[in-house]
């Protein structure tokens, strides 16, 4: 488990590991404390540059030295409102967090009717087979939930925009047993209904006000595609506040308190040593699918599943915890990764922390991003 939530830190591409942090991201100082940036994706560094003035060449120590003559909460407000991603370094808010382990860690409902659909017999290991899952996620937590249900026998079709390039390392890491296209959903809206009616799942990883403007809402799939099970993640929520709101794992543990409480000093915060919150929400979804195929099965419906970073790292909050950790034992990883060879490229992937009636599962190769048609196999 700790490889497979570690599973960046052992991934080779051609025995080499792939630059995963962008130097604009970090913890900076600011005048009255500290922001978390994210700018490994190329438009979050354009907005971020822009919002604070800088040139599009700028680097890290540019941008250090202007973060550091500015208010946190100016600097996370300029540059969210430009488009880009920045939030205050928070202490731990203990009611806040207490009130949102209130709400279920994965909430789940029928959100329609339909009837129950049949389904090939799962073939032996695969307890997913005939079941076609529509990948709409990025980064980390969707693509985690849709290679899990690949690994489990699911016919997964990612689905990505044009011009909005995921770097290779990303999809090497999470894109096993996948199919990966390039479409338009809103040039090609109809294309992209046409993959949803022969669907039984969609997976959706963008802002959730975002997709509700493109007739993504659940409503609006449980009204045009009845029987779908609907899987949703969010960073910070599904509140009006939260919807439209971006976000990453380590904004969020930022934000959270997480941070603070990982300092090695009390000064400098600090992070978990997996984005252990993707994780944890990629692997809570994916159950929640199989438990909705299950119940779409048995009584019919179309049926929701969604949770949060946010809500996740609630619940990470309100574990025991202690100032001295016990001394853990060097991880023997070799047993933990598969190696493939994708058109040429070596590659090294941590595998599966799953195991089938006592066998450990394997994941297929994952392929190159892009390349495939928008089409069901």
């Amino acid at each position: 488990m700790a490889v497979a939530y570690s599973s960046d830190r052992y991934l080779r591409i051609d025995d080499a590991a792939p630059d995963v942090w962008s130097p604009m991201s970090g913890f900076f100082r600011t005048s009255d404390g500290w922001v978390r940036t994210h700018a490994n994706y190329p438009h979050h560094a354009a907005a971020l540059r822009g919002a604070l003035g800088l040139p599009a060449d700028a680097d890290r120590g540019e941008l250090a030295q202007v973060l550091a003559a500015r208010p946190s909460t100016a600097s996370a407000h300029e540059v969210s409102a430009a488009g880009g991603l920045c939030v205050t370094v928070e202490r731990e808010r203990p009611a806040v967090d207490a009130s949102l382990r209130e709400t279920p860690l994965v909430r789940l409902g029928q959100i329609g009717p339909a009837a129950a659909r049949v389904r090939p017999r799962a073939s032996e290991g695969l307890l997913l087979h005939g079941v076609r899952v529509l990948d709409l996620t990025r980064v980390i937590a969707g693509p985690v939930a849709t290679r899990t249900l690949a690994l489990l026998g699911a016919e997964v079709l990612r689905i990505d925009p044009p011009g909005m390039a995921e770097p290779e390392w990303q999809h090497f890491d999470t894109g096993h047993g996948k199919t990966s296209a390039l479409l338009d959903i809103g040039g090609e809206p109809e294309h992209l209904h046409r993959l949803l009616d022969d669907a039984d799942v969609v997976v959706l990883g963008y802002r959730p006000r975002a997709l509700d403007a493109r007739g993504l809402s659940p409503a609006q799939l449980a009204d045009r595609h009845p029987g779908l099970v609907v899987a949703r993640l969010s960073a910070w929520g599904f509140d009006a506040a939260s919807a439209d709101r971006r976000g990453f794992d380590s904004l969020v543990q930022a934000a959270s308190g997480i941070a603070w409480i990982e300092s090695i000093d009390g000064e400098t915060p600090g992070a978990l040593p997996a984005q252990a919150l993707d994780h944890t929400a990629g692997y809570l979804l994916a159950a929640a699918v199989m438990e909705l195929l299950r119940r779409q099965a048995t009584t019919g419906g179309t049926w929701l599943a969604e949770t949060s970073l946010r809500r996740i790292a609630a619940e990470l909050l309100g574990m025991p915890r202690t100032d001295e950790p016990a001394s853990v034992a060097p991880i023997e990883s070799a047993a933990h990764l598969q190696h493939f060879d994708v058109d040429g490229v070596r590659l090294t992937t941590a595998a599966p922390a799953l195991s089938l009636g006592g066998k450990p599962l394997r994941y297929s190769a994952p392929g190159r991003w892009g390349r495939d048609d928008a089409e069901w196999l």
